[in-house]
């Protein structure tokens, strides 16, 4: 087999077609208008209309209401916390006395890796036998009381949190004060 040479490379099969050529005369099918139909703006080169265009009537985006910022009711909730809803039938899968954890859940098929990475919440849907140690981030009342009435334990995750950035009001001022009363009680 001789080497491919840059002269030897091809587009796939199929991967490139012929352009086609309109106002080509009436035999090819497309001539005089070349499948632009009569006249408007369709019909002309660089007429092009808004995809939000409705043929003159007010479109969609101006009838809406006029909505600012980005509250919590709007843009799909960005601000919620999304959990990994888990029910306590799901942890009938382990032995007696497991510490089941968001790695062993992956390992087990009940959520997938990115699941894992986020918020988990037990549920209480169905019944436990055994004693287990469950590590989430949140139980419901019932699920715990149900995996302590088993002999189990629940262990729940810290969420991470934050320090705010920006100073509170009500703290500068509580900081500001015992500079000047000190001066007026020197002076």
């Amino acid at each position: 087999m001789s080497p491919i040479k840059l002269s030897d490379l091809r587009p796939a099969p199929g991967s490139r077609k012929t352009e086609r050529r309109v106002g080509r005369g009436h035999g090819s099918g497309r001539g005089k208008t070349a499948g632009r139909g009569t006249k408007g703006q369709k019909a002309r080169s660089g007429g092009k209309v808004n995809r939000s265009f409705d043929g003159g009537q007010t479109r969609l985006a101006k009838r809406l209401p006029f909505l600012r910022g980005m509250g919590a009711a709007r843009n799909s909730f960005p601000f919620r916390d999304e959990y990994t809803i888990l029910n306590i039938v799901d942890l009938a899968d382990f032995e007696a006395g497991t510490q089941v954890q968001p790695e062993v859940m992956i390992k087990k098929g009940l959520m997938t890796p990115a699941e894992g990475k986020g918020l988990i919440k037990v549920l209480a849907n169905g019944e436990i036998d055994r004693p287990l140690t469950v590590h989430a981030h949140k139980f419901s009342a019932s699920a715990r009381a149900k995996i302590e009435a088993a002999g189990g334990t629940v262990e729940i995750i810290p969420v991470k949190t934050y320090p705010k950035t920006k100073r509170r009001k009500d703290e500068d001022k509580a900081k500001a004060p015992a500079a000047p009363a000190a001066q007026e009680a020197g002076e």
